[in-house]
């Protein structure tokens, strides 16, 4: 005898909710933010149109919460940890995992990518996107390295924070650059080298 309870309301409400978030991504990235409706991402999801809007206030806010997943995915799969439990090793090695983690799991996340692509590329006629994605997703990013440099007497660095920018920055300058627009094809620079040079930028020998 199957003696499975039926599934609660919430799990019911947090099933819905994320298949409508799988439902958006899939129509942004078809579609494109203009032409992406809610009736579209409705069918995609599966649910009724009116289940969309008791979960998402109106396209916009469905998109911001798609960014917000999708940088709470990074920040666990990157740190390897729970949000507020805070970076620990040597400096050596603590910049090179992390960056080698942050190249790997961008570039081989194809989806991320056209996602991307498509912020950047709506950014001119919906600059809100671009805004939205600038303020969710590198700042847990920048807040727990900012405080890790800062601890790390050894670096003698002046401002932690301007650091910690730089080296998040460039990765993702090296994204972009390399996968986005395609320099891989035509100027590639090893990812290795990348990282390596990067981390020797903060890093001398005696830290």
């Amino acid at each position: 005898m199957d003696t499975k309870s039926p599934p609660s309301e919430r799990q019911l409400s947090a099933t819905k909710r994320s298949a409508i978030l799988s439902g958006a991504m899939q129509e942004f990235l078809a579609q494109g933010y203009a032409a992406t409706t809610m009736d579209r991402v409705a069918a995609a999801a599966k649910v009724s149109k009116a289940t969309v809007y008791s979960h998402f206030k109106d396209k916009e806010g469905l998109f911001i919460a798609l960014v917000q997943q999708l940088q709470e995915k990074k920040f666990q799969v990157v740190y390897g940890s729970p949000e507020g439990k805070r970076l620990q090793g040597p400096p050596r090695q603590v910049l090179h995992h992390l960056a080698s983690n942050m190249l790997e799991n961008i570039i081989e996340d194809k989806p991320f990518q056209a996602f991307m692509r498509l912020i950047i590329g709506e950014s001119g006629r919906f600059p809100e996107l671009a805004r939205a994605f600038s303020h969710h997703t590198p700042r847990c990013f920048l807040s727990i390295l900012k405080d890790y440099l800062g601890a790390q007497s050894g670096l003698n660095l002046k401002d932690p924070e301007a650091t910690a920018r730089i080296f998040i920055g460039s990765l993702v300058h090296y994204v972009i650059f390399q996968e986005l627009l395609y320099a891989k094809e035509v100027v590639p620079f090893a990812r290795e080298r990348m990282i390596q040079g990067l981390v020797d930028l903060i890093v001398n020998d005696s830290a």
